[in-house]
């Protein structure tokens, strides 16, 4: 098991971001956390702090969740990182348009803890 996960969380919401990081307090290994109000944000955080996961809203200001994932899935260096979409966003053509364009999975909030819990365990990164 990998020591130190660090989980990039974008969200514009604050309480999101700290609901999303309560989801991780069973979780074995230790985890890291880096936020980001919105996509333009965390590329600069990118830039400096590498990520083992990407939790990201589709709705946020200057730069969408569903425009940073497009962006980030040309870049080379980012074409295996996980991105979990978790958002508001419950519509099929959404979800579609998201796993179309490299999303690795798909959570709609209210966020079920049980159902996120085992969407991540899928990525063995961390025991839950």
């Amino acid at each position: 098991m990998p020591a130190g996960v660090t989980i990039m969380i974008v969200d514009d919401s604050r309480i999101m971001r700290n609901t999303v990081k309560g989801v991780f307090s069973g979780v074995e290994s230790s985890c890291n956390f880096v936020e980001a109000k919105d996509g333009e944000e965390a590329f600069a955080l990118l830039d400096s702090q590498r990520v083992d996961l990407i939790l990201l809203d589709w709705n946020m200001p200057r730069l969408s969740g569903i425009d940073f994932l497009k962006q980030i899935r040309a870049m080379d260096q980012y074409k295996e990182l996980p991105i979990i979409m978790v958002t508001s966003e419950a519509s099929k053509i959404n979800v579609i348009e998201a796993l179309k364009n490299g999303a690795t999975d798909y959570i709609t909030k209210p966020i079920k803890l049980d159902l996120f819990k085992s969407k991540l365990a899928k990525l063995r990164l961390f025991r839950i």
